[in-house]
């Protein structure tokens, strides 16, 4: 069973239906028995951090989702409430990639919305994954480089497009938007063993 977290986030059901496509069966649920006893875990984020982490803290799943086993994937703000940091609000993250989150210089368009491609990929998510595809994007914060890049987009600046620590795994793009690349990650994501 596939648990995807539930909270305010806005893309829940894209994620949803994505899998969906997949035919992979999943369950949105803040049931912390649930999000322990799936065999992966799916965090998805649209939003504001300050306000999800709120939502998060208020359930306990601030403190649930850094212990979970299991393969875990954070998606946009997912991916960046599972740093230690957040410019946005001054938020303070969950910690498991032990990097800030943040806000893009406006020397261009900000938000980055739209396509772009990533590189430098060193993860089994993008097996079967050409370098030159492109996927989607929305977000005005970005992760740092890291240890725990593994793979790299550039707008503005270079940044993390996707990290991964242990069982965590974390996209900054919208795999669920992404057409039949994002749904070649999802599925990566869900045949890890």
């Amino acid at each position: 069973m596939i648990a995807i977290i539930k909270y305010n986030g806005g893309n829940v059901s894209s994620v949803q239906n994505a899998l969906n496509r997949l035919n992979i069966t999943s369950v949105v649920t803040d049931d912390p028995e649930l999000i322990l006893k799936a065999d992966k875990v799916i965090f998805p984020g649209v939003g504001e951090a300050s306000s999800t982490m709120k939502l998060l803290k208020e359930r306990g799943l601030d403190t649930l989702i850094p212990t979970l086993k299991q393969p875990v994937l954070g998606i946009c703000l997912g991916m960046q409430l599972m740093c230690k940091g957040n410019e946005e609000g001054n938020t303070e993250g969950m910690g498991i990639f032990n990097i800030s989150v943040k806000r893009f210089p406006p020397l261009e368009l900000v938000p980055h919305m739209g396509w772009n491609t990533v590189s430098d990929q060193k993860s089994s998510l993008f097996s079967g994954v050409e370098p030159q595809n492109d996927v989607y994007f929305v977000h005005s914060y970005y992760c740092e480089l890291s240890e725990y890049t593994t793979s790299v987009c550039d707008y503005i600046l270079p940044f993390s497009a996707s990290l991964q620590k242990d069982n965590f795994y974390a996209v900054q793009f919208h795999p669920e938007k992404s057409g039949s690349v994002g749904s070649q990650i999802l599925s990566n994501f869900i045949n890890l063993s």
